[in-house]
C-alpha cells in the first residue's frame, strides 16, 4: 500500500483542526501518516492537536515554542518526508472521500507525473460552497489529464491555479526541489507549482479533493491589488531565474506570460477607471507597462488607454 504523508501547519485554527487530521485519517486504501506542526497558537490548538496524536497512532504533534512563520513551517515538515507521497493541507482546509486514493493512482499509473491537483470547493463562513474548477474539463479523459510541465504553464501564466488542499507531490521530487521559499511568503504556493512544472508532468483531476475555506482569518483576504501583482512578480521572477528554461530554453513562455500577466494589470486598470480611481488605474496601467516589452500591442492596452482618454475628455472627469 502506498504511503502519503499529510503535513498539517496549525496557527490558531483549534476549531477546525480536528476535521482536518480526520479527513486525512479516513481516507481509503493509502496509508496514512499525519504530523501536526502548532506554530506557537494562541488558541487551544495544542490541546486538539495532542488529543488527536493520544487518540490516533498515525498522527504526531508538535508545538513551536516561539512562532516561525508558515514558510518555516511548511519546510520544517518537508525536510522530515520519507513516504512516497505528500501534501501540505492547512488546519482549516480539509480533504474529500477518496481524495488521496484518486490523486495517488495517476501518479502511479504515469511515473512522469510528479504532482496531482483537482477541483476544490470554497466554504465561506456563512455561505454555500462554491466550486473552484482550475482547468476546463474538455481537457479531461475519464476525469482525468497529464500535463506536460510547459502546457501546465501554459495554462497557469501568472496565476496560482492549484488549490493547495488538491496537491499531492511525489516525495522523491519535493525533496529534490527543496521547500517554499522565505522570501515569497504571500506566493510560495504558486512558485512551488511552476518549480515542480519544470522538472515532471502535471497530473489533474476533474474530481472535487479538498474544501478550502474563506474567513476573515484567511491571510490572501487582505492581500489583493497591485500587492498582489507585485507579489506574483517575485514568484515569475524565481521561476525565470531558475526553472523556465527546463522546459523552454527559447524564452517564448517567459515572454507569454509576462504579456498575459501585464494585460491583467491593464484589466485592474480598468476596474478602477469604472471606480473613477484615475491615479490608482494610472499606476495599474503603468505597472502592466513595466513588465512586458509587447504590452503595448495587446488588446487590454488598447481597451484601457481608449477609456482613460474617454474618461479624461468627459466633463464628468474633473468633478
Amino acid at each position: 500500500m502506498v504511503s502519503v504523508e499529510v503535513v498539517i501547519p496549525c496557527y490558531n485554527y483549534a476549531r477546525y483542526l480536528r476535521q482536518s487530521v480526520e479527513s486525512a485519517l479516513n481516507q481509503e486504501s493509502v496509508a496514512v501518516r499525519v504530523l501536526i506542526i502548532d506554530d506557537c497558537s494562541t488558541d487551544a490548538s495544542a490541546e486538539v492537536g495532542e488529543a488527536l496524536a493520544q487518540q490516533y497512532d498515525a498522527v504526531h504533534f508538535r508545538r513551536h515554542e516561539a512562532n516561525m512563520g508558515h514558510i518555516a513551517t511548511y519546510n520544517e515538515g518537508i525536510a522530515e518526508l520519507n513516504g512516497d507521497y505528500f501534501l501540505l493541507l492547512s488546519a482549516d482546509d480539509y480533504l474529500l472521500p477518496g481524495a488521496l486514493l484518486r490523486a495517488v493512482s495517476v501518479m502511479e499509473e504515469h511515473l512522469q507525473v510528479g504532482f496531482v491537483f483537482g477541483r476544490a470547493l470554497l466554504r465561506g463562513d456563512n455561505a454555500p460552497p462554491e466550486r473552484l474548477t482550475p482547468l476546463p474539463k474538455r481537457l479531461t479523459t475519464d476525469g482525468s489529464a497529464v500535463l506536460s510541465g510547459r502546457r501546465f504553464v501554459e495554462y497557469s501564466r501568472a496565476r496560482n491555479i492549484v488549490p493547495t488542499p488538491s496537491a499531492v507531490v511525489r516525495t522523491n521530487l519535493q525533496l529534490a526541489v527543496g521547500g517554499y521559499r522565505q522570501d515569497l511568503p504571500h506566493t510560495g504556493d504558486m512558485e512551488m507549482w511552476l518549480r515542480l512544472a519544470a522538472r515532471a508532468d502535471v497530473g489533474y483531476l476533474d474530481e472535487d479533493q479538498a474544501v478550502y475555506r474563506m474567513h476573515g482569518t484567511n491571510m490572501s483576504k487582505a492581500y489583493d491589488g497591485l500587492a498582489d501583482l507585485k507579489a506574483r512578480a517575485k514568484a515569475l521572477d524565481a521561476f525565470f531565474a531558475d526553472g523556465v528554461s527546463r522546459i523552454d530554453p527559447t524564452g517564448a513562455l517567459q515572454r507569454e506570460c509576462l504579456h498575459h500577466f501585464a494585460g491583467e494589470a491593464f484589466r485592474h486598470a480598468r476596474m478602477a477607471l469604472n471606480r473613477g480611481e484615475l491615479e490608482a488605474a494610472d499606476r495599474f496601467g503603468d505597472y502592466g507597462l513595466s513588465v512586458s516589452p509587447t504590452a503595448r500591442r495587446s488588446i487590454d492596452w488598447l481597451k484601457f488607454s481608449l477609456k482613460r482618454t474617454l474618461r479624461r475628455m468627459s466633463p464628468i472627469a474633473g468633478h
